[in-house]
């Protein structure tokens, strides 16, 4: 799946399931979304973090999946326009036969994606112990929401723990890209540069 492929997926994602969603879900907070949810469950694994607490939970259905599914929250970007945000948590894999990641994007009032990152280009694949993982982008003065969550594309299980979401200084660099960076179409499709 190409990168503005996956940024539509997921901003149309979002629309589906905040406009469909009726009741709490087993992580409150939380919601399910994705380009094949119903493939994929969340949930709260009440000793399952890192230190025996509580951590939340992705985990696919079947041995393999016909999309990604996503924990996920959107929420108002107003506290933090103009500044550079940071998703932060420690996350475990279990067989991820695809991969998986946090991630983070930026929408506009105009529905335009400013900034994206979902750790596709260092991925998390397979079984892993707790690791820290880093999601940072620049919020838009333009900026009207932020979603953010974790992502699980094909089977296996992954688990979130010690989530932050915060402010960093400039000296934090950023890990996605902003939409001005991406082109508008294709390029250099003749290989002759």
């Amino acid at each position: 799946m190409t990168y503005k492929a996956l940024i539509g997926a997921l901003s149309l994602a979002t629309l589906l399931v905040l406009s469909a969603t009726a009741g709490p879900t087993p992580a409150e907070g939380w919601i399910m979304a994705g380009s094949a949810p119903q493939e994929y469950e969340l949930g709260i694994a009440p000793g399952g973090g890192q230190n025996r607490g509580p951590a939340g939970f992705l985990k696919s259905k079947a041995d393999s999946t016909t999309g990604f599914g996503t924990m996920m929250q959107q929420f108002s970007a107003d506290e933090y326009r103009g500044k550079r945000v940071r998703l932060s948590a420690a996350v475990r894999s279990e067989n991820v036969k695809g991969w998986a990641g946090l991630w983070m994007r930026v929408d506009e009032k105009n529905g335009r994606t400013s900034a994206f990152d979902n750790m596709q280009t260092r991925s998390i694949k397979g079984t892993t112990g707790w690791q820290r993982q880093d999601v940072v982008l620049d919020v838009s003065l333009e900026a009207q929401s932020i979603a953010l969550g974790v992502l699980l594309r094909d089977g296996g299980s992954v688990w979130i723990d010690q989530v932050r979401f915060e402010v960093v200084p400039e000296s934090v660099a950023v890990t996605g890209i902003a939409s001005a960076a991406m082109r508008s179409g294709p390029a250099n499709l003749g290989f002759t540069r």
